[in-house]
Order: C-alpha cells, then structure tokens, then sequence
C-alpha cells in the first residue's frame, strides 16, 4: 500500500463517511481525551451506552490490542471500532499491531467495505507517530481480504499527517 492522498487524509475521523471508524479507545470504553473523547462528543448518548453494555462482559476493562464493535448512530460511519492501544514504554508494542489486525478482521467479520483508522497511541499514550505509521503500513499491506475495499487513515494534526505520508511513500 503507497501513499494515496485519498486514503490519506488530514482531516476530522468523526466526519468520516465510512462502514466503520476506529476510536483509539481507553479500556474503560466510556470516552476520555483525543480522538476518543472527540468520537463520543461527536455521536449521541447511544454510543457511550452502547459501551456501557460491552463494559458488563467486560469487568476490568477491554485489554490492549483488543477491539470491539458498537453501532455509530449518528456520526455518518455505521460503527465505530474501539480498539485500545498500548502505553509506550510500558506495554508491549505488539499490542499497536493486534489493534489494527483486531480492528480489520472485526470490520470484516461486520462485511464492511471501508474503513478509517487515526493514529491510534499516538497521543497520552505516547508511541511515536513514526512508529505507529510503520506498524499501520505493515498491519494494513499484509491484510488481506475480500470484503473490505477501502482503508483511510485520518490524521487530525498536519504534523502527523507528513509521518505518515513520508511512511507510506
């Protein structure tokens, strides 16, 4: 996958026509700062129950590099994927390549034909957005699939958005 500034885009994921999103969650799903705090004051109150029911199969909260699926209601994305990423040097950064693995099989497994990702731990969480554009590249590059036809990454700061096209070209 090259750089194509139409599946790059530097932009605001919440206005993302897509089948799905992927919010760069924390573990307790119930919204919190950057791309997560700005997805869930984007959708209306059904988003963050929608969470609060995933939260009662999950007690301690959802695990870094998992990821699991609520309707988007209405943002313009039919889902949203809650994929939690992990802390820099302090979780393995493995975990940043099962959130994108996660996120696409799950995207799959919901026959959805899009998807748009941002850059997920790159923000509180700390990985370096150099780092988490060559994991997105490699996750992405190798996955193969015959449902889903379209993968954007939305990078809200232009700073983040030449990382990532200099790792993609």
């Amino acid at each position: 996958m090259g750089f194509d500034e139409n599946k790059h885009i530097k932009g605001d994921i919440t206005r993302v026509k897509a089948d799905a999103i992927v919010n760069a969650a924390n573990s307790s799903l119930m919204g919190g700062g950057g791309v997560d705090g700005a997805i869930h004051r984007a959708a209306d109150p059904r988003l963050l129950e929608g969470c609060k029911k995933l939260r009662k199969n999950l007690p301690d909260g959802l695990p870094a590099g998992e990821a699991v699926i609520t309707k988007a209601y209405s943002l313009p994305a039919k889902y949203v994927i809650h994929t939690v990423g992990p802390v820099y040097n302090k979780d393995d950064i493995s975990f940043l390549k099962k959130c994108y693995l996660n996120s696409l099989e799950l995207a799959e497994k919901n026959n959805c034909e899009s998807i748009s990702f941002p850059a997920i731990s790159t923000g509180i969480y700390g990985v370096p957005v150099g780092i988490s554009a060559g994991i997105a590249k490699e996750v992405i590059g190798k996955f193969g699939s015959l449902a889903i036809k379209e993968v954007t990454l939305v990078l809200f700061k232009q700073s983040d958005y030449q990382i990532y096209k200099k790792a993609f070209t």
